[in-house]
């Protein structure tokens, strides 16, 4: 069972909810797959056993090989090549390359275009007690998180429990994590911004037909905003974190949520989530 914990946008809760939610668990792997902003680990604290450097193939032309036959660019749908024939130039631009090698399979000369790997982030491999975790870094100045999200999965042992912290927002580093997981969990925020994000995200898990549900932060019982919410789109809400000074306080000092309360209340989510009760 893999339960992923998503957004609509940063700040909400995300990592607070799925480290105490792994934490509770205990027998079960974390993952943090927010990998431009990985910080899963302050709050688990892991011993980090394993760093790997992970690569993708990056495709390298050879103009004195090359006869402009422009067949790359035709193929490239993400348009990352630019062949001019007058000039016998290939113009790659490698921000917009998608590793997918298309490239190189439709080239008729040999050894014109070759793949070579290119680092762009290191995966981390640790435990603390009987939680397994793995997080993630992206390097500074990648422009697409995705492959370094799903060659992660590979690194994902087959445990009963997998909490996975997504990224933030709605775009395609959510859409990579969200595809393979079981259950979604929705962390929102009870205010316009953060309800109007958590409506973009839940358009994305509804297209994918994905279970999910709500998990509302700094819960205050006089806004009724996330309520209201939930119950105009038939939406359900499993939990309400409250706005409260102290949770803030631990969170900067890297507590997760704790006490008996809370336990029992991620323990039966967890239950009910695997019974198919939400």
């Amino acid at each position: 069972m893999k339960i992923a914990i998503a957004s609509g946008k940063g700040g909400t809760g995300k990592t607070i909810v799925s480290t105490s939610l792994a934490l509770t668990v205990g027998n079960a792997t974390y993952v943090d797959m927010d990998v431009e902003e990985p910080n899963g680990a302050i709050f688990v604290k892991p011993e980090i056993s394993k760093e790997i450097r992970f690569t993708v193939p990056i495709p390298e032309f050879y103009e004195d090989k090359c006869i402009f036959c422009r067949k790359c660019e035709q193929a490239c749908v993400y348009n990352a090549i630019s062949i001019i024939p007058q000039a016998k130039k290939i113009l790659f631009f490698e921000e917009l390359c998608h590793n997918c090698g298309v490239c190189k399979y439709v080239c008729p000369v040999e050894q014109a275009i070759i793949e070579k790997p290119k680092s762009i982030g290191t995966i981390r491999i640790g435990e603390k007690e009987q939680l397994k975790f793995i997080d993630g870094i992206l390097d500074v100045g990648i422009a697409s998180a995705v492959p370094l999200i799903s060659g992660m999965k590979s690194y994902i042992p087959d445990d009963e429990v997998v909490i996975i912290d997504s990224p933030p927002g709605a775009s395609c580093p959510v859409v990579e994590v969200v595809k393979d997981s079981d259950f979604v969990l929705m962390v929102t925020e009870p205010t316009p911004f953060g309800l109007n994000d958590l409506e973009i995200a839940l358009g994305i898990v509804k297209e994918m037909d994905k279970p999910h549900a709500i998990i509302v932060n700094k819960h205050e019982s006089n806004n009724s905003l996330a309520r209201d919410f939930a119950k105009e789109r038939g939406e359900k809400i499993v939990m309400e974190i409250p706005f409260d000074r102290k949770i803030a306080e631990n969170y900067a000092k890297g507590i997760p949520l704790a006490g008996n309360e809370y336990s029992e209340m991620f323990l039966k989510l967890i239950k009910n989530i695997r019974e198919g009760n939400i």
